[in-house]
C-alpha cells in the first residue's frame, strides 16, 4: 500500500497530532508500506527527519509554519500557497493509492489535497470541542468532507463534535501509542532526584492545566525519603509567568522540551504521571505513555481520559487543586510503598490496558480501512 500521511502541524514542535502522525508512518513502513508524511516543518529536511525516526525519503517538508490560537493552544501550521503547491505535487508524483488527512480542516495545505487530488481519502478527526474552521465554513465544510472516502475520529467526543459540524458517519480508531518504547526504556538515572517523583508532559498553557498542578504540589507534604520532586516537562506560553508565581524550588525541576527517548527514560523513572488538564482533551496518550511505562496515574476526570485509563487512574474533578493534592499526596504514598496504584498487580494491569492501543493494532485497522477508500473511490475515478 502506498500511503501520503498529511500532517497540518509543524513536525518541529511536539504535539499529539504529529506523534500520531509519525507513529503511524514508522509502523506502516516497519511492515514495507510505502507510507510518506506531508507536513510543515522549520528545520532543514535531512536534519527533521532523523529527529522523527523517519528515513528522508519518507518525508516531505512543506514549508516553515506560522502560530495560530486554536482550542486554547497554538497551532504551528503551514499557510504559504507554496506549501499547499508542495502536497498537491508531492501526491501526484508518488501514485499513493490513499491520501490521509489528519484534522482536515486544518488551515493548511489539507484543503488543496481535499479539492484537488483524485486519490482515494481518509479523514482523521482528532478536535473535541467547537471549532472557527467548521463556523467559517460551514455549508462548505460539509460538502468538502463529502470527498472523504471514510471518515475516522479518535474519541467518542471527537466523533461528536466532527458530526455536529459536517454530519456524517465516522470509524473510531482510537489514539496508539508505542507501547514497546515506554515498556522497553532504561530508567533515567536517579541522581536528580530523591524519593518518589511526579511527572508533568505537556504545553504550557492554561487549558492543561500546569499552574493547577503546582498549585496542589505545594501542599503535598515531604515524604521520609525526601521527596516528592515534580519534573515538568515541556514550554509553552505560560512558562515564564508559572515560574516566577510559584519560584524556584528544589522540589520543582523544569525540564523543557524532552526528546522522545528521553521522555520515555524519565517515565519510566517517574512514579506518577499528573495530568491536570482543565477541558478539551479528546483522547489521553500521554497517559497510556504513562501505563505503558508502568508509572501511575493522577489525572482530571474528563470523558477523553476516562475511557483510556478508566479505573488504572486516579481522576478528580478539574482545577480543583485542594482534590488535586489529596490525590498526590495518596499516589506519592503508594509509590513509597508499592501499594494501591503503584502495586505491582496495579501496574501490571494498566500496562496491559495500555497494550490494546498499541500502534501495531491502530495500523492493522488503518490498513483495513485503507483498502475500503479504494474500492469506494475507483469506480467513481474510473467514470470521470
Amino acid at each position: 500500500m502506498r500511503v501520503a500521511i498529511h500532517c497540518p502541524y509543524s513536525l518541529s514542535r511536539p504535539g499529539g497530532v504529529q506523534g500520531q502522525v509519525l507513529a503511524l508512518a514508522r509502523t506502516l513502513r516497519a511492515r514495507d508500506h510505502h507510507a510518506v508524511v506531508l507536513a510543515p516543518g522549520d528545520e532543514e529536511a535531512a536534519a527533521l527527519a532523523a529527529s522523527v525516526g523517519l528515513d528522508e525519503e519518507a518525508l516531505v517538508v512543506l514549508g516553515r509554519s506560522v502560530s495560530l490560537p486554536a482550542n486554547g493552544s497554538v497551532a504551528p501550521v503551514a499557510l504559504w500557497p507554496g506549501a499547499a503547491a508542495r502536497a498537491v505535487r508531492a501526491v501526484r508524483n508518488g501514485a499513493f493509492d490513499v491520501v490521509h488527512l489528519h484534522e482536515p480542516f486544518a488551515p493548511g495545505p489539507g484543503y488543496a489535497l481535499l479539492g484537488l487530488c483524485r486519490e482515494a481519502k481518509v479523514g482523521t478527526f482528532h478536535r473535541a470541542g467547537g471549532s472557527a474552521a467548521y463556523r467559517w465554513l460551514g455549508p462548505l465544510a460539509r460538502r468538502a468532507a463529502a470527498r472523504l472516502a471514510v471518515r475516522c475520529a479518535v474519541s467518542a467526543e471527537a466523533r461528536a463534535t466532527a458530526h455536529d459540524a459536517l454530519g456524517g458517519s465516522y470509524e473510531l480508531v482510537a489514539n496508539a501509542v508505542e507501547t514497546e518504547r515506554f515498556a522497553g526504556a532504561e530508567p533515567w538515572a536517579p541522581g536528580d532526584a530523591a524519593g518518589p517523583i511526579v511527572m508533568f508532559v505537556g504545553r504550557h498553557e492554561e487549558r492543561k492545566g500546569l499552574g493547577v498542578l503546582l498549585e496542589a504540589f505545594e501542599r503535598v507534604a515531604p515524604s521520609a525519603s525526601g521527596g516528592p520532586t515534580l519534573w515538568v516537562a515541556g514550554r509553552g506560553p505560560e512558562t515564564d509567568e508559572l515560574r516566577r508565581r510559584f519560584g524556584s524550588s528544589r522540589r520543582v525541576v523544569w525540564l523543557g522540551a524532552v526528546p522522545d527517548a528521553e521522555l520515555a527514560s524519565r517515565l519510566r523513572r517517574a512514579d506518577v504521571l499528573c495530568a491536570p488538564s482543565l477541558r478539551g482533551e479528546s483522547f489521553g496518550v500521554v497517559l497510556l505513555e504513562a501505563m505503558a511505562a508502568r508509572t501511575a496515574i493522577v489525572a482530571s476526570a474528563l470523558p477523553g481520559y476516562e475511557a483510556v485509563a478508566g479505573d488504572d487512574a486516579t481522576l478528580v474533578a478539574p482545577g480543583d487543586a485542594g482534590a488535586l493534592a489529596e490525590a498526590l499526596g495518596r499516589a506519592v504514598s503508594d509509590a513509597e510503598q508499592g501499594t494501591g496504584t503503584s502495586s505491582p498487580a496495579a501496574l501490571d494491569e494498566a500496562a496491559a490496558r495500555a497494550g490494546r492501543w498499541s500502534t501495531a493494532a491502530q495500523a492493522d485497522r488503518y490498513l483495513c480501512i485503507y483498502e475500503h477508500a479504494v474500492r469506494k473511490t475507483t469506480p467513481s475515478r474510473s467514470r470521470s
